[in-house]
C-alpha cells in the first residue's frame, strides 16, 4: 500500500459541493494517493565486460583443433596457422613458382615449377603436417621440416626444357621396316640415336630448391642420348616377324599350302606403319580379292582314282597311281577381307573351305607263271596275259626250283658266280628280280637261245624283257614255276626235278 503525504502547502478549496451544499470546513488541509518511485535497476556491467573474452577463448579452442602447429613446415614452405586446404594451396602455389636455372653451352636457361608441370601430393602433406603437428598440441609447434617428392609431367618438362634450351635437343630418327624388291624380303633401316636434357636432373634440382626453401637452384644442363620411339631392336623383331609371314603366305586346303603367294605380291598387300612407337601391320582386302578371284581355277579339280598293285590276298604292293579326291571351293565372297584380318594380326596361312568327292581305286592283281615243259614265262593281270616270253631255265644238274615263290628283291646289275670257287663268272648280269634263294629272272646278253634251258638255275630272258619284268613285278609278287610235264632220264632234254640250290 502507498503512503499517506500530506502536502507542504496547504490549500483551501472554495468550490461548491458538488451536492450544492456549502463546503465544510474550509481551512481543512487537502489529502491525496500519490504513486510509488520505482526501484533503482541492478546493472550487470561485470558479466557484459566477461562475455567478449569468452567468445575469443572459445574461437581460439576451436581453431586450435583446424590449425596447424606455429613453426611447422613443409617442404621449406612455413604452413603454421594455416588450414589443411590453405597449407595446400601454399605448397603448391610455392612449387609452381620454385625456379631452376640450367646451365648450357648457350647461356642460362630458366624454368619453373609451373613450366615443368611439377606437382607434389600438397593435400596429403598438409593433412600430415596437421596430424603430426596440431597447433593445440604446444609440444609440436615449431618442429623439423617435413620433406616432399616432387613430381614433374614427362612431356610438359620437355617441351619447356626444349623451348627454354633448343641447342641442347637433337632429334632421334626412328628405324624403319620396308621390302627390298632385290631380296623379296623385309629390311631394317637402323635407328637413330638423339640427345636431350636429362629431366632426372632437372627433377632433382627443383625439388632440392622446393624443399630447402632457396626457391632456385642453379645446374650444369646434363645432356643425355634419348632413344628414339621406334628402336632397331623393334625393327629387327616385325622384319623377322614379316618376312615370316611371307615364308609361309598362301591359300591352304588342310596343311597343303595349295596356291602359294608370291612373296613380293604379298608385301603389296601389306602396310607397315610407326602408332605411337610400336610397328602396326596392316592388309588391304582390296588387293588380295584379286588372287582370290582366281581361287576356284587353282584349287577346283576332279577326283583321280587310284591305281594299285596286289597279290591274291588283295595286299597292296606298290601303289602306281596316287589317288587324290576331288575338291570344289565353297563361297569366296568373304575370303578377302577374312585374310585381311587375319594377315594384320601375324598369321599368313589362310585355310580354305571345300567340299570333297572321294577317289575310286584299282587294284591289278599280278602274278607270274614259269613252265619248264615250255621254257616260257607269263605274266598275268588280273588273270588277263600281259606279256608271254620264251626264256632258258637251269641245265640238268642245276635246275631252276619248282613251286610257288614271291619276289623279294630287286638287283638292277651285278656280277655272277666269280667267286674263287665257283665254276663260272659272267659279269654285268643285268635286272635281276630275285623270288627265290639265288635264284630270279635276269637278262641273258651273252646267248640268243632262248626256249631251251641255258642257265645256272635262273630264269635267263633277253634283256629289255628282264627289264620289263624288274619294272612290273614289285617285291610280293607271287611267281610259280611248273616243273615239266615228262622229264627225260638222265637229266637231257627238259629239266628234272631237284632241291632248290645256290645258282652260279
Amino acid at each position: 500500500m502507498t503512503d499517506l503525504v500530506t502536502g507542504p502547502t496547504p490549500q483551501t478549496d472554495t468550490s461548491v459541493s458538488p451536492q450544492g451544499g456549502d463546503s465544510c470546513d474550509i481551512d481543512a488541509p487537502t489529502y491525496a494517493w500519490a504513486p510509488e518511485e520505482p526501484a533503482a535497476k541492478k546493472r550487470h556491467l561485470g558479466l557484459w565486460l566477461g562475455i567478449p573474452g569468452g567468445v575469443v577463448a572459445a574461437a581460439a579452442a576451436v581453431l586450435s583443433l583446424i590449425l596447424i602447429a606455429p613453426g611447422t613446415a613443409v617442404a621449406g614452405v612455413p604452413v603454421g596457422g594455416l588450414t589443411v586446404g590453405a597449407a595446400a594451396d601454399a605448397l603448391q602455389a610455392r612449387l609452381a613458382g620454385t625456379t631452376v636455372e640450367l646451365e648450357t653451352a648457350d647461356g642460362v636457361a630458366t624454368v619453373t615449377g609451373a613450366d615443368l608441370g611439377a606437382t607434389v601430393d600438397a593435400r596429403a602433406l598438409a593433412e600430415a603436417a596437421f596430424a603430426a603437428h596440431p597447433m593445440w598440441n604446444v609440444t609440436q609447434w615449431n618442429s623439423a621440416p617435413i620433406d616432399a617428392d616432387v613430381a614433374i609431367d614427362a612431356t610438359q618438362a620437355e617441351e619447356s626444357l626444349r623451348s627454354a634450351a633448343g641447342a641442347a635437343y637433337v632429334d632421334p630418327v626412328d628405324a624403319t621396316v620396308a621390302f627390298d624388291a632385290a631380296s623379296a624380303s623385309y629390311v631394317t633401316t637402323p635407328a637413330t640415336e638423339g640427345a636431350g636434357l636429362d629431366l632426372a636432373t632437372v627433377r632433382a634440382a627443383l625439388e632440392d630448391a622446393f624443399t630447402s626453401g632457396a626457391g632456385t637452384a642453379r645446374i650444369d644442363a646434363t645432356v643425355v642420348p634419348v632413344e628414339a620411339a621406334v628402336t632397331t631392336p623393334e625393327a629387327d623383331a616385325a622384319v623377322g616377324r614379316l618376312n615370316g609371314l611371307l615364308d609361309t603366305v598362301g591359300f591352304y586346303v588342310g596343311d597343303e599350302r595349295t596356291v602359294p603367294v608370291d612373296r613380293a605380291v604379298a608385301a603389296s598387300w601389306l602396310t607397315v606403319s610407326d602408332v605411337d612407337g610400336d610397328i602396326a601391320l596392316a592388309a588391304d582386302a582390296g588387293a588380295i580379292q584379286a588372287t582370290v578371284d582366281t581361287l576356284p581355277s587353282l584349287v577346283d579339280r576332279a577326283p583321280v582314282n587310284a591305281t594299285v598293285v596286289t597279290n591274291s590276298a588283295g595286299e597292296t604292293l606298290r601303289e602306281l597311281t596316287a589317288g587324290l579326291a576331288g575338291r570344289s571351293l565353297d563361297d569366296t565372297s568373304s575370303i578377302a577381307s577374312a585374310f585381311a584380318a587375319q594377315l594384320a594380326g601375324g598369321d599368313a596361312a589362310y585355310r580354305l573351305t571345300v567340299a570333297e568327292t572321294p577317289f575310286q581305286t584299282t587294284a591289278l592283281y599280278r602274278h607270274i607263271d614259269v613252265n619248264l615243259s615250255t621254257q616260257r614265262a607269263v605274266l598275268y593281270e588280273n588273270d588277263q596275259v600281259v606279256q608271254s616270253w620264251a626264256v632258258s631255265s637251269g641245265l640238268p644238274g642245276t635246275a631252276t626250283p619248282t613251286g610257288n615263290f614271291e619276289v623279294f628283291a630287286h638287283v638292277s646289275m651285278q656280277d655272277m658266280g666269280c667267286g674263287p670257287t665257283s665254276a663260272y663268272c659272267t659279269k654285268d648280269v643285268p635286272w635281276v628280280t630275285y623270288f627265290a634263294p639265288d635264284v630270279g629272272f635276269h637278262g641273258a646278253y651273252w646267248h640268243n637261245n632262248f626256249g631251251n634251258p641255258m642257265s645256272h638255275g635262273c630264269v635267263n630272258m633277253p634283256v629289255s624283257q628282264a627289264k620289263f619284268v624288274f619294272d612290273w613285278a614289285p617285291n610280293g609278287t607271287e611267281v610259280s614255276v611248273h616243273p615239266c610235264a615228262s622229264p627225260t632220264a638222265g637229266g637231257g632234254g627238259c629239266c628234272s626235278i631237284r632241291p632248290l640250290r645256290r645258282f652260279r
